[in-house]
């Protein structure tokens, strides 16, 4: 099963687990996620990018100091610009939160509804996909030289036959070491693969 085939499926279970929206911020480094989605109402969504909101949400703050799962009326986070309850205005009432990983590649999730506090099996249950997710999307620490080095060559614009001159080794090398490339970020096509490796900061 290809990376896209597991985050479109994961995700698509989670519109029943949170009837008000959800988001997740998968393998956060440099304070930028790998992969990110969210299906909040859209005009939350606007008002909370306009406001800058990430850098002082309750949720985020404690997704970053602590791992598990807890409802957002047991967070115990400073909220001076009352996100929370601006929240609530788009429907967002109740809401739960996630938080796996190390924190140099931390994940953090978030759902909500309006209806009622979220069951400790539904807590359960979105907190096992988002872990599903986190595991699925994890990156590569390295990649060989050689990987490395086919994925700068089309990165920066050579063809196959100008890149395998580059490098001295014949084409059908130099596409065995993007096809290794490929597999070891598991990317679909060779540009995928660039994209992925410099989103890993692999290149």
């Amino acid at each position: 099963m290809t990376l896209q085939s597991v985050l479109e499926r994961e995700t698509k279970g989670f519109n029943k687990l949170a009837p008000k929206g959800f988001f997740y911020a998968l393998h956060i480094r440099f304070a930028m996620p790998l992969y990110n989605f969210q299906s909040y109402p859209q005009g939350w969504i606007d008002r909370y990018t306009e406001g800058v909101y990430a850098l002082r949400d309750p949720i985020i703050a404690w997704g970053f100091s602590t791992v598990g799962t807890a409802r957002w009326s047991e967070i115990d986070m400073l909220d001076p610009l009352d996100i929370l309850g601006q929240a609530r205005e788009f429907g967002m009432v109740y809401g739960l939160a996630v938080s796996c990983g190390p924190m140099s590649s931390r994940t953090i999730a978030s759902a909500s509804r309006d209806d009622r506090e979220f069951e400790d099996d539904e807590i359960a249950a979105f907190a096992a996909r988002i872990e599903r997710l986190h595991e699925a999307t994890q990156p590569p620490t390295t990649l060989t030289e050689a990987q490395a080095e086919a994925l700068r060559c089309v990165a920066e614009g050579d063809r196959y036959a100008a890149a395998a001159n580059r490098l001295g080794i014949s084409e059908s090398a130099f596409k065995a070491r993007l096809s290794s490339a490929r597999e070891a970020l598991l990317a679909r096509t060779t540009t995928e693969a660039v994209q992925r490796a410099r989103d890993y900061r692999l290149i």
